[in-house]
């Protein structure tokens, strides 16, 4: 490990959690990762209650343990779903928490792409069209422009994580925009870590995945992407690493 650098994770459910020890051999680095449940139906009600206080503050105390040096809501809808500002929010209220600095998947997206120089994206949802919407609204706050979206109407992030890597490649092909500067894949319950270098070959461009972006949005705010080695197969995103991003 780096050092024991400890960022926490807190996921929702089980879906593509496993997307995390893969990126935590390659980086040397310690994720563990804390469950908190609900429904997981992609609706606006369940994701409201999915990221509540309550919900957050269980997650952060399931992770003290293990002392993270910062904490991410590791779930794209749960957060943007509150809006920006109620994003923003829910972040300040778990960084209080967990007194440490945290985060969520939404602002890891902002933060990766203002990093990398990127404003005109794609956005391959998986999400039903009403809440992949919801993502757009949260971009444009954060000055991302989306030039396409496509949204493969699935329910549930149970459903999301039985796509196997040919299924998610697919989807991005198909759903990429020649003005789209990177191609976004906004699910953490989508497994997408394995086939990122597959994805950026095919697209000929960065794409940036929930479960990517929520890795690199801890290591930033613990102070530590300055001490990792550029890894290649996480994609554009860790081999161009840059700090200035502000969440």
């Amino acid at each position: 490990m780096l050092n024991t650098a400890t960022v926490g994770l807190i996921y929702p459910d089980h879906a593509a959690e496993d997307d995390y020890p893969h990126a935590a051999a390659l980086l040397g680095v310690d994720l563990p990762v804390a469950h908190i449940y609900g429904t997981d139906l992609h609706a606006v009600p369940e994701l409201l209650e999915l990221g509540s206080p309550a919900k957050l503050a269980h997650g952060v105390e399931l992770l003290a343990p293990h002392q993270p040096e910062a904490v991410v809501w590791a779930c794209t809808s749960g957060s943007f779903v509150y809006g920006p500002a109620g994003a923003r929010a829910q972040a300040e209220g778990l960084t209080r928490v967990a007194g440490v600095p945290a985060s969520s998947t939404s602002f890891g997206f902002a933060n990766a792409a203002r990093a990398l120089g990127v404003q005109q994206v794609a956005v391959v949802a998986s999400y039903p069209d009403e809440i992949a919407r919801l993502f757009l609204d949260f971009l444009a706050a954060a000055g991302i422009e989306v030039v396409s979206m496509s949204s493969a109407d699935i329910d549930t992030a149970a459903e999301v994580g039985t796509l196997s890597p040919a299924q998610v490649l697919d989807l991005a092909v198909a759903n990429d925009h020649p003005d789209a500067a990177a191609v976004l894949i906004p699910d953490t319950a989508m497994h997408t870590l394995a086939v990122l270098p597959e994805l950026e070959a095919a697209l000929g461009k960065p794409v940036l995945t929930a479960n990517q972006v929520t890795v690199w949005e801890g290591l930033r705010l613990a102070g530590l992407l300055d001490r990792l080695p550029e890894r290649p197969s996480l994609g554009a995103l860790f081999t161009e690493i840059t700090t200035d991003a502000d969440r």
